[in-house]
């Protein structure tokens, strides 16, 4: 057996084993919405709110066989069971190119499409309607205030309304306590910085992270696809020796 074949063989089977693993991970997170379901049933009048759980749980199935297949076929070097796996790969290979793609477009556009829902958001913020308490969140955990910064405020019809020169106490820093009470005269108290830069640079870093863990997944299967056809182009061993040309008495 030359380096080429082991090569591929490993290849192939690391490629089941993460196909394994998924399938794992997936059963675990399935089976933990399904508990957490459970906990809440008596409120649950819908039952299709479990639907998620139980597609989570059939696409780990789903998993589990194609790593069984990819992980039987290599073994056996079975032409048919190597040419299934291969389709399956080339299939994920494209989806995950495809999101890759995606994921690249988008990053670029965060800015853009962030910008103008977050604007008037802060505009028609009041504190009492459910848009007021997502801004409110957002200003509590990045620890910012405003859009750009905390100067969005004056002039908005929250500044307008209350009319006492303040800004929400959401805008107020973590360590000061009751101390804050959004006054503009107190500019220490209050994170000066705007949300949109933390929100986009968050959303950016996630999708690059995400990005990378395609991008290495997509060339995993890449070497599998090659790797499958190395398997199913071999040429069998008969068995047999080649005669050596020379002349026989």
């Amino acid at each position: 057996m030359d380096f080429g074949v082991i090569a591929s063989k490993t290849v192939l089977l690391l490629i089941s084993l993460v196909f394994w693993a998924a399938a794992a991970g997936l059963s675990y997170v399935g089976g933990y919405v399904l508990s957490s379901y459970k906990a809440y049933d008596p409120f649950l009048q819908d039952k299709y709110a479990l639907l998620p759980a139980v597609i989570i749980i059939c696409i780990s199935v789903v998993m589990f066989v194609i790593g069984l297949i990819g992980c039987c076929a290599t073994i056996r070097e079975s032409k048919v069971g190597l040419g299934v796996f291969l389709v399956i790969i080339l299939l994920i290979f494209t989806a995950e190119v495809a999101v890759f793609v995606l994921g690249v477009i988008y990053r670029g556009k965060v800015k853009t499409d962030l910008h103008g829902p977050m604007l008037q958001a802060f505009k028609a913020y009041d504190g009492k309607t459910e848009e007021s308490h997502v801004v409110d969140y957002l200003q509590q955990e990045l620890q910012c205030c405003g859009v750009y910064n905390y100067t969005d405020w004056i002039g908005s019809k929250w500044f307008n309304t209350t009319g006492n020169n303040s800004v929400p106490l959401s805008c107020c820093k973590q360590n000061v306590g009751k101390n804050c009470t959004g006054q503009l005269s107190k500019l220490e108290f209050l994170n000066l910085h705007g949300c949109e830069e933390k929100v986009q640079s968050g959303l950016q870093g996630v999708l690059s992270y995400a990005m990378i863990v395609i991008l290495s997944f997509a060339i995993m299967k890449f070497f599998g696809m090659l790797s499958a056809c190395v398997l199913t182009c071999r040429k069998e061993d008969n068995g047999y020796q080649p005669l050596n040309s020379g002349t026989f008495a």
